[in-house]
């Protein structure tokens, strides 16, 4: 599935916590969860990865452990494709409308594809890391839509992120997609500046975690912060750990027993 815009029309198939690939009935059987694993590649290019000689998780195992939890769960799987759009309406590329295409054009083609439940309590959103950015960022943009999001090792800092000639080609990416500095783009889609002026009785329940040697942990903690200052429903947890999948793949228990315990999917 393509972002609003895009030049490619076709859907992709969409990985299932059940076997679902069918119409709706006339009565629905189940919430529908939106999650975005980043690729390995990515991940062993963040500050924090764990080293060489670290036993390590694969992508294929975490996902396979995702699967298994959301099956269990009688949840509907749904893993969008993204690109490295942070989940967001670029600024510079008009037809890259991603945050367009996973609030409404995946919803809408779920529940009208599968048999999914509807509705504000039956949709949820987990991410890693730029996932965890765009799952935490909908969340508050979109507190109609959604009831829970779970953001793991989530990038929150991005859109404030200040030049780096180190980083020139990341900066020059991340302008791409929010905007120059000081922006109204930049703005809008900043987690900590839509944290302070969202309502925190509309916001869908926050569940955070981070790694205690990653270089995301102090924006995690700051956001938190300003979460429970302004009395968000929210959790924050870190263990030791980097950014890596043991890391992540420590945390899914955990995050889909909060997924439930805060939304109320029809299953």
């Amino acid at each position: 599935m393509m972002p609003s815009g895009g030049d490619n029309e076709e859907i992709g198939a969409f990985r299932l916590g059940s076997s679902l690939n069918r119409k709706p009935s006339s009565s629905p059987i189940a919430g529908f969860l939106c999650i975005s694993l980043m690729s390995w590649t990515a991940c062993s290019n963040q500050e924090g990865a764990a080293p060489a000689d670290h036993p390590r998780l694969t992508p294929n195992v975490v996902m396979r452990d995702v699967i298994f939890h959301s099956a269990e769960r009688g949840l509907i799987l749904v893993m969008p494709e993204a690109d490295e759009s942070y989940y967001t309406n670029s600024a510079e590329r008009p037809q890259d409308r991603y945050e367009d295409y996973i609030v409404t054009d995946l919803a809408s083609d779920v529940e009208t594809r599968f048999p999914a439940a509807t509705g504000r309590r039956n949709r949820s959103l987990v991410g890693i890391s730029m996932g965890g950015f765009g799952a935490v960022k909908l969340a508050l943009r979109h507190p109609d839509v959604y009831v829970f999001a779970g953001g793991l090792s989530s990038a929150l800092d991005v859109p404030s992120r200040p030049f780096s000639i180190t980083r020139i080609q990341q900066w020059r990416h991340h302008r791409s997609i929010f905007g120059p500095w000081g922006s109204s783009t930049r703005h809008d889609n900043d987690p900590f500046v839509l944290a302070r002026s969202a309502d925190p009785a509309r916001t869908p329940y926050l569940f955070l975690s981070c790694g205690e040697q990653e270089g995301l942990l102090p924006a995690n903690r700051s956001f938190a912060t300003l979460l429970e200052r302004r009395h968000f429903d929210h959790e924050f947890q870190t263990i030791p750990g980097g950014h890596d999948w043991n890391q992540w793949n420590g945390w899914l228990g955990d995050c889909f027993q909060s997924l439930l315990a805060h939304s109320s999917p029809k299953v």
